[in-house]
């Protein structure tokens, strides 16, 4: 005769489970809802299963760039606003150190004025005005500093990320730094833990994204090449270049430096718009160091890019092959303006150098809120890997 298993409505006193064989059930029940609870832990999340908010994670900028070590007050950026990049908390204050799961240095920063390290973690500091200052004039000093940023305990899980957008013949100071103070690099070089270059090309979704249309409009078009440059050295490979180019062809020169005439920044674009090529000229030749000359001076403007800077494979990783004009492709600077001036003359030919805006458009970095956002989004997708960089100007300057 099958047993009713405790239905409702049984009679009292009828046939049921004895208290053994209940606690026996009860038992064996417990051990199956664990069992169950352990494996479900194990396994991958079901396919249908929304992800989760990523963690929330703390950035704080040590310095805010080129601000001499002085915070300037403005509020950090909102990262799911302005790039789409949900749970960050950002910094500029200090005391939120300890609970930063990064650190943000400038390079130009860190190694401007006497050190300033954020103290060991733990370790009871005195009070801010009896503190001894360093002096960068005193070695040993300096190398004690180094030493006990390096060694000296962090919060757990914080990594110290370095950060520059200076080529290494403008970054000073490289040398001194000790091995394994970073974890992280963060710069426009292609192998750095966090890259973030100057700009880039994207798949175009909508015709209004930059620059919109699949030509500038040439009748726009009034000169032949500018140039925009703020620091003016007779002894860089781009002023030595551009004397010799302007021997041949007229060359509108504009900057704070030099020949040129003044143009603030906001007019930038608009200027060189009016005009078929800009030399994208990088005040030093380096790997991966392509800068805004050409993403905004030149793409987002509507002019033709003469670049000088790494060799054209370089060049090649980043944009199309006919996007560009490398002065290497020319013996000297006489034949690079004959070809200058054909295309002036053939418009179906100059015209060619803009067929990638068919199907990309231009992004521009926005410095320094992007970077710092990425630097979050990094963190978040980093999980527990740990790592630190034995030895930054090995790397760097390679």
């Amino acid at each position: 005769m099958r047993a009713r298993w405790g239905r409702r409505g049984a009679r009292r006193g009828g046939p049921g489970l004895p208290g053994t064989h209940l606690a026996l059930l009860a038992a064996s029940l417990l051990s199956t809802v664990v069992a169950i609870y352990i494996c479900l832990k194990q396994l991958p999340p079901l396919p249908w299963a929304s992800p989760g908010p990523p963690r929330p994670v703390n950035v704080l900028l040590w310095w805010e760039p080129f601000r001499g070590r002085h915070n300037s007050g403005r509020p950090p950026p909102d990262c799911q606003r302005r790039f789409n990049i949900s749970g960050c908390v950002l910094h500029t204050d200090r005391a939120a150190y300890g609970e930063a799961q990064a650190v943000l240095f400038h390079h130009r920063d860190l190694v401007k004025g006497p050190p300033d390290w954020p103290p060991p973690w733990g370790v009871q500091m005195p009070p801010a005005e009896e503190q001894k200052v360093l002096v960068m004039d005193d070695e040993r000093q300096v190398a004690e500093a180094e030493a006990l940023a390096a060694l000296g305990p962090r919060p757990p899980g914080q990594r110290w990320v370095w950060m520059n957008f200076e080529s290494p013949s403008h970054s000073p100071g490289l040398q001194g730094l000790a091995g394994n103070i970073f974890n992280w690099t963060l710069s426009y070089r292609a192998d750095s833990d966090i890259f973030v270059p100057y700009g880039y090309l994207y798949p175009r979704t909508h015709p209004s994204e930059q620059p919109p249309g699949l030509v500038p409009p040439l009748a726009r078009k009034q000169g032949l090449v500018a140039w925009v440059v703020s620091n003016w050295d007779e002894r860089q490979a781009r002023v030595r270049y551009y004397r010799q180019l302007s021997q041949f062809v007229p060359v509108d020169v504009f900057g704070k430096a030099g020949p040129g005439q003044p143009l603030p920044d906001a007019e930038l674009v608009h200027t060189v718009a009016r005009y078929k090529f800009y030399l994208a000229f990088e005040n030093s030749q380096h790997l991966d160091y392509i800068t805004e000359k050409l993403w905004r001076n030149a793409f987002l403007a509507g002019a033709v890019p003469i670049v000088l800077g790494p060799n054209r494979t370089n060049y090649e990783r980043f944009v199309p092959s006919y996007a560009f004009i490398h002065v290497d492709d020319f013996p000297s600077a006489s034949s690079l303006a004959a070809h200058l001036q054909f295309l002036d003359r053939n418009p179906t030919a100059y015209r060619s150098y803009f067929r990638w805006r068919r199907s990309h458009a231009v992004h521009v970095t926005s410095f320094w809120d992007e970077p710092w956002c990425l630097a979050c989004q990094a963190v978040q997708k980093a999980g527990d890997q740990r790592k630190s960089v034995p030895n930054l100007a090995g790397w760097f300057q390679q």
